[in-house]
C-alpha cells in the first residue's frame, strides 16, 4: 500500500536526502512532508518592489535590486580576506561584500549575468554596500511558484553551519508545494468554510509560504490561525462534555453544622462580594451530581484559602474527606497553620504529610485516613504516593497547580472509585485568552477584590546609583517597628550573570545594619530544612528586623509586620514572579512598600516590566502585560500545565478575538452534535482523531 504523499519521509523530497533529513528532524522536528508544509514562516518581506541604486541610502530596511555584477575583487589582508562584487543597474554601482564562502560565491555567480539582489544597505568607509546579500538569477526568481511577499523561516546555528538557512527552507517549500498541491484535502466542514468566508486550505497553505500580495497573505493567515485555534477549542470542549457525562460527581446535598457554625461564629472577617459569588458557584457544582473541575483565580491575599476551607467544610458535613496539595513544604505548613487557626474551635481533624514527616507519624496518618478518622490532610507531593489511601475522598484542593507535573496531579483522581471534586487554586492571574486555552476544560472562578482595609502596596523603582536612599528608607522603617524582606535571584556569584549574589548582599547589609543593634535572618534553598525553619521562625516572631532570602519566600510566608519588600536585580525576574514577591507584604494594617532595585543600564523589555510593576497592583493587568511582553510559551506554568498544544501560527495575545470566534463556533457545533456523529461533522471527528494520534492528550488532567 502506498504511503499518502503528506506522510512521506522528508528525505525523499528533492533537495533533502538522508543527511539533511536527520538535521531537520533533530533541529526542527520535521520528519514528514506534512511537518514541513506546516512549518510556517515567522515573517514576510515585501519582494514586489525593485529599488534603483541611485536612490539607496544607509539605514533603509531590506531592499531588492535588479542588475549585473560587473566585476569581482578580493580585498583585505590574507587572513582577513573579503570578496567585493560591483553591482550595477545602470543608475549607479553598489558593492556586494562577502567575508565567508568566497570560493563558492566566485564559482556560483557570473559577471554580466542579470541577478536579483536582496539585502540591507549599510555604510562602510563612506560607501554604501550590502554584506552577504541574497543573490538569485533572474530566471530562478521568475520561475518561483509566486513572487510577492517572501517568507522567512526560523532556523538554528547548527542548520546554518550545514547551509540550511531561511532561503534553503524556502526552496524546499517550493519543491514540496510543486509535489503536493493537488493532494491537499480540506480539513474543515464546507458549511463552516462558507459561513466564515475562509480561504480553502490548499490556497491558504500556498499563500502562507508564497503569498501573491498582502491581501492573500492576510486571508491565508486568518484561515490557518482560525483552524489551529478552532481544533484546540473543539478538543478541549469535547473532552469537557465527555468528562461531565462519564464521571458522576459526589452529591454534597447538605450545608451542615461545620459550615454553619464556622460561618456564623468563627468567620474572621466578613466575606467580600467576590468570595460570596465564588462560593455560590462552588456550592452549585458540589450539589449538581457532576464532578466539579474548577479553577479559582485570585490575587495574593484575596482570600482563596478561606473559600477553599468553606468548600472543604461542605465536603466534611456530607461525610467525605478532603485534602490540600501544595507545591512546597513551606506552603503546606502555611496552609496547616492558617486552617488550624480558622477551625481551632471546630471538631475537625487536620494533619500534615510531607517528605520530612517521620515514619511513625506517617503510619499513624495512613491508619487514621483509611479508617475515616482523619478528615483533612494537607501536604506536598507525598499525598500522591500509593501508600496514601483515603476512606472516602470527596474534594481535592490543588494550590499553585502549575508547579505540579501532569502525571502527579492525575494520581489524585485515583484516590476514590469516583474521581473527587477538584478545586485548583492559583495566585498567578491568568489572562482570559490563556485560561481559555491552557485551562479550557475547567470552569473558572475569579476573586477580583481584596478584603476591606487592605492598603495597596506602593511600588518604586531605584537604580543602583541611588542605593543610599534605599538604605536610609530601610533604617527609617525599622525604627518605626517594621520588618523588611530583601530578595536576591542567586545564592552564589555567577560568572555568566552579573548579579548581586545573596552572600555578598548579606555581608553588605551587615555593614549598614550591624549587630547587636540590628538582627538579620538568611533563608535560601541550599540550607537544611531545620536551619531554614529556624531562620524563618525568628523573622515571623519579630526577633529579626531583616530577612535576606532567595525566591523561596515567593509563596507561603505570611508576616503582617513585614511591610517592605526590596527585590534586588529586579530586571532579572519575570512580571509574574515580581507580583508574587510583592504579595508577601501588605498583609497588616501598615502601609507597605515594594522597592525594585536594578542596574543603571536596562533593556527596553526590562524597563517595560518594571514600569508595569510601578504603575499597577492589579494581577490581571500584570498578567496581560506579561503575555504581551514575553508571549504565551514563556509564561510561568503554561509549559507544565498539561496544555497539549504547540502553536504553529496563532498567537493568543494578538489573536484573542479570533480565539473567541473559534471557541464560539466549537461550542455551537458541540451543542448541536456533541459526539460529532452527523455526516457534515465527520471531517471534524477524523481531524480530532488525527490530533490525538499525534499527541498524547494531557488536557484530561485538571
Amino acid at each position: 500500500m502506498s504511503v499518502p504523499v503528506l506522510n512521506k519521509d522528508i528525505k525523499y523530497l528533492p533537495g533533502v536526502g538522508p543527511k539533511r533529513a536527520k538535521l531537520l528532524r533533530e533541529e526542527l522536528s520535521i520528519t514528514t512532508y506534512e511537518d514541513l508544509l506546516y512549518y510556517f514562516p515567522y515573517k514576510h518581506v515585501d519582494r514586489t518592489t525593485f529599488h534603483q541604486v541611485r536612490d539607496i541610502t544607509p539605514g533603509m530596511s531590506n531592499i531588492q535590486l535588479q542588475g549585473k555584477i560587473v566585476k569581482f575583487e578580493l580585498a583585505g589582508k590574507p587572513n582577513k580576506r573579503r570578496l567585493i562584487g560591483y553591482f550595477s543597474d545602470d543608475t549607479g554601482i553598489i558593492e556586494l561584500v562577502w567575508f565567508r564562502g568566497i570560493q563558492w560565491i566566485r564559482k556560483s555567480y557570473e559577471v554580466n549575468r542579470t541577478y536579483v539582489v536582496f539585502g540591507k544597505p549599510t555604510l562602510f568607509n563612506q560607501k554604501v554596500n550590502m554584506v552577504h546579500p541574497e543573490v538569485e538569477s533572474l530566471e530562478n526568481y521568475q520561475g518561483k511558484i509566486q513572487q510577492g511577499f517572501e517568507a522567512h523561516y526560523q532556523t538554528t546555528e547548527r542548520l546554518k553551519k550545514h547551509y540550511i538557512n531561511s532561503r534553503t527552507l524556502r526552496k524546499l517549500q517550493n519543491n514540496l508545494l510543486q509535489e503536493v498541491k493537488d493532494e491537499i484535502t480540506e480539513s474543515l466542514p464546507s458549511g463552516l468554510v462558507e459561513e466564515l468566508k475562509l480561504m480553502p486550505l490548499n490556497q491558504a497553505l500556498l499563500n502562507i509560504h508564497f503569498p501573491k500580495d498582502q491581501e492573500m497573505l492576510r486571508k491565508a493567515s486568518y484561515r490557518l490561525k482560525f483552524e489551529e485555534l478552532f481544533y484546540i477549542q473543539l478538543n478541549i470542549l469535547q473532552y469537557k462534555n465527555q468528562r461531565i457525562q462519564r464521571f458522576n460527581g459526589f452529591v454534597f446535598q447538605q450545608v451542615g453544622n461545620l459550615l454553619n457554625t464556622f460561618y456564623h461564629d468563627h468567620l474572621p472577617f466578613p466575606l467580600t462580594n467576590a468570595q460570596k459569588r465564588v462560593l455560590k458557584e462552588i456550592r452549585k457544582d458540589l450539589g449538581s451530581g457532576q464532578q466539579m473541575n474548577r479553577l479559582l483565580q485570585g490575587d495574593v491575599g484575596s482570600g482563596k484559602t478561606l473559600v477553599a476551607l468553606m468548600s472543604i467544610l461542605i465536603a466534611l458535613d456530607n461525610g467525605y474527606q478532603a485534602c490540600i496539595m501544595a507545591p512546597t513544604e513551606i506552603l503546606a505548613i502555611q496552609h496547616l497553620h492558617s486552617i488550624r487557626k480558622f477551625v481551632n474551635q471546630l471538631p475537625v481533624s487536620v494533619r500534615l504529610l510531607t517528605g520530612s514527616t517521620p515514619q511513625g507519624e506517617r503510619r499513624e496518618i495512613h491508619d487514621q485516613l483509611q479508617r475515616g478518622e482523619l478528615q483533612l490532610l494537607i501536604g506536598t507531593h507525598a499525598l500522591i504516593e500509593d501508600t496514601v489511601q483515603f476512606y472516602n475522598l470527596g474534594l481535592v484542593v490543588i494550590d499553585e497547580q502549575h508547579r505540579f507535573g501532569v502525571a502527579q496531579r492525575a494520581r489524585l483522581w485515583k484516590k476514590n472509585t469516583n474521581p473527587p471534586h477538584i478545586l485548583v487554586m492559583t495566585a498567578t492571574p491568568i489572562p482570559r485568552t490563556l485560561a481559555m486555552t491552557a485551562y479550557g476544560d475547567l470552569d473558572v472562578s475569579v476573586i477580583d477584590e481584596l478584603p476591606p482595609g487592605r492598603k495597596p502596596v506602593k511600588t518604586a523603582h531605584f537604580y543602583e546609583s541611588k542605593r543610599y536612599r534605599v538604605i536610609e528608607f530601610m533604617r527609617k522603617m525599622i525604627h518605626q517597628g517594621r520588618q523588611i524582606f530583601i530578595v536576591y535571584p542567586l545564592i552564589t556569584e555567577s560568572e555568566k550573570l552579573d548579579l548581586k549574589a545573596l552572600e555578598e548582599g548579606y555581608d553588605n547589609i551587615l555593614r549598614h545594619f550591624p549587630p547587636p543593634k540590628y538582627a538579620v535572618s538568611v533563608v535560601h534553598g541550599k540550607m537544611r530544612p531545620e536551619e531554614k525553619d529556624r531562620s524563618m521562625e525568628l523573622f515571623v516572631q519579630g526577633k529579626t528586623h531583616i530577612m535576606v532570602a532567595t525566591t523561596v519566600i515567593e509563596v507561603g510566608v505570611d508576616v503582617p509586620n513585614a511591610s517592605v519588600m526590596i527585590i534586588e536585580n529586579a530586571e532579572r525576574f519575570g512580571l509574574s514572579q515580581l507580583h508574587q514577591l510583592r504579595g508577601r507584604i501588605g498583609r497588616g494594617r501598615f502601609q507597605s512598600y515594594c522597592v525594585l532595585m536594578s542596574s543603571d543600564k536596562l533593556s527596553g523589555e526590562a524597563q517595560k516590566r518594571l514600569q508595569t510593576m510601578v504603575r499597577t497592583t492589579d494581577g490581571f493587568e500584570i498578567a496581560e502585560a506579561d503575555l504581551k511582553i514575553r508571549g504565551p510559551g514563556d509564561i510561568e506554568g503554561t509549559q507544565q500545565s498539561g496544555i497539549p498544544f504547540e502553536f504553529k501560527i496563532a498567537n493568543i495575545t494578538r489573536d484573542n478575538e479570533l480565539l473567541k470566534v473559534a471557541r464560539n463556533m466549537a461550542m455551537q457545533i458541540l451543542e448541536e452534535d456533541p459526539e460529532l456523529k452527523q455526516e457534515k461533522n465527520q471531517i471534524l471527528a477524523e481531524q480530532l482523531q488525527a490530533i490525538a494520534n499525534k499527541k498524547k492528550n494531557y488536557s484530561v488532567v485538571s
